[in-house]
């Protein structure tokens, strides 16, 4: 089963402050702080209860191990950083599996559109405006952050209003 949008309701309002933290920080610092992380777990823990019927709440957070566990081995691969390995890990209790044909093209857009914006963001005046972020300046190396954040709210957002 799908996730709700009675479920999508009560985690959106608790996601959205996180994920726009996440991006920032991301393309700030080229880094996902731990307490991000820990506050997404936080609030899937709690609202999860709420939002999900109990063995399906129990069933989610089997998404935050094997994420983790893939990240890790990304991670240890030099393919993905280690806060977007505890991001995803952190996110992933909030999706549901059968929503993955959803998920997988959502992420895709998220991540084009996110690597479009930063690059057009970093020629622009923009630049201007924040000219101390990392991310400016790291070469190739990309934040992850800000389009994993996006996949996440518009996930959300996506199941709440057409569920």
């Amino acid at each position: 089963m799908g996730l709700t949008a009675y479920a999508a309701y009560w985690f959106l309002p608790a996601v959205v402050p996180i994920a726009v933290y996440v991006a920032w920080s991301d393309m700030q610092r080229m880094k996902i702080p731990n307490i991000a992380v820990y506050a997404l777990v936080i609030s899937f823990a709690v609202l999860g209860l709420i939002a999900l019927p109990f063995t399906q709440y129990l069933w989610h957070w089997t998404h935050l191990v094997v994420v983790l566990v893939a990240g890790f081995l990304l991670n240890v691969l030099r393919l993905l950083g280690a806060g977007d390995a505890k991001f995803m890990a952190g996110a992933a209790p909030f999706m549901a599996t059968d929503d993955l044909p959803l998920i997988l093209p959502l992420f895709a857009a998220c991540l084009m559109a996110g690597l479009v914006t930063h690059r057009i963001a970093r020629i622009s005046p923009i630049r201007r405006m924040v000219p101390h972020w990392e991310s400016w300046t790291t070469g190739r190396r990309f934040p992850m952050g800000f389009p994993l954040s996006m996949t996440l709210v518009f996930y959300l957002a996506l199941i709440a209003i057409y569920r």
